[in-house]
């Protein structure tokens, strides 16, 4: 079952683009990276799934269910965490998220304990006035009211920032815990270690558009490969430029080092002209491999 399905999915403001045909599918149970850098269309597409914009046109549906439709009963399962939040300055954070947890149909007793424990693990001094929190302090506070309700969906759009390394930790593991509960999860971010460790599958989405969906593992695997060649004199770097697939050639005395998608024996066929004395045929990581697609 897709928890999550957009068909045709286009926002525009005015003339500018937003997103543009966007067809996405989440699948039940799985936690689904989604990555672009900023102004691609992430939160755009996030805002619009969750109908706090309306789309320009195209459908989307969350639980099966239309989001423009029934969007109140479909956010009654959801937790959203967006890039940047606002609260009223004024309010204790404990207020806030009492506050926050009584538009839930859940036992009071239930999401007061679910504050605390969650406050406890974060280190979140939930007795503090907003206004006299930190950035990433009033992050944490996103983060258990995203999680307080213990929703069957979670969205979070560039969840990380002003969180400290240690923090970061707790909050992987605490959406790991999640997803083993049974909630399917959205990580949208521009930063594509955290998705590489955490996710599933990836989406890339570049101006507005999905370009490409595959698991993490087969992308790593089977996309792209890292060529490292060391030879006894300099290769031309001409031998490879003009081969379709290969990018990021660099080029250091008599080492030659570049990124390849596509059919093996189009360059394998070149290397075996060549007088070699070394070889290394590897996986790139994540960033590299979004870097090509974004050539």
């Amino acid at each position: 079952m897709n928890i999550i399905e957009t068909t045709k999915l286009s926002k525009f403001y005015g003339n500018e683009r937003g997103i543009e045909g966007l067809d996405m599918q989440v699948e039940e149970g799985e936690i689904f990276g989604f990555i672009g850098p900023n102004g691609a269309g992430k939160s755009t597409t996030i805002r619009t799934i969750l109908s706090i914009i309306h789309p320009t046109s195209g459908s989307a549906t969350i639980f099966g269910k239309d989001v423009t439709k029934f969007g109140p009963e479909i956010r009654e399962n959801v937790g959203y965490l967006p890039s940047e939040v606002f609260y009223y300055d004024n309010m204790k954070a404990i207020d806030l998220l009492r506050y926050s947890a009584s538009f839930y149909k859940k036992p009071q007793k239930e999401t007061e304990k679910r504050i605390h424990e969650l406050a406890n693990l974060l280190d979140l001094n939930l007795h503090k006035k907003i206004d006299d929190l930190s950035f990433g302090n009033r992050k944490k506070v996103g983060i258990i009211q995203g999680l307080l309700h213990q929703p069957k969906l979670i969205i979070l759009d560039e969840p990380t920032g002003g969180l400290d390394p240690l923090i970061q930790q707790k909050f992987f593991n605490l959406i790991r815990e999640e997803n083993k509960r049974g909630a399917t999860v959205l990580f949208s971010s521009h930063i594509l270690g955290e998705v590489q460790r955490l996710c599933d599958r990836v989406g890339i989405i570049k101006e507005g558009k999905l370009i490409e969906v595959q698991k993490i593992s087969e992308l790593l695997k089977n996309s792209t490969k890292r060529f490292k060649l060391a030879a006894k004199a300099p290769i031309p770097k001409t031998l490879f430029s003009t081969i379709k697939g290969v990018s990021e050639i660099v080029q250091d005395h008599n080492e030659l080092n570049f990124l390849f998608r596509g059919h093996l024996k189009d360059v394998t066929k070149v290397i075996a002209k060549l007088d070699l004395v070394n070889l290394e045929v590897s996986e790139p990581d994540l960033e590299e491999i979004f870097l090509h697609y974004y050539k």
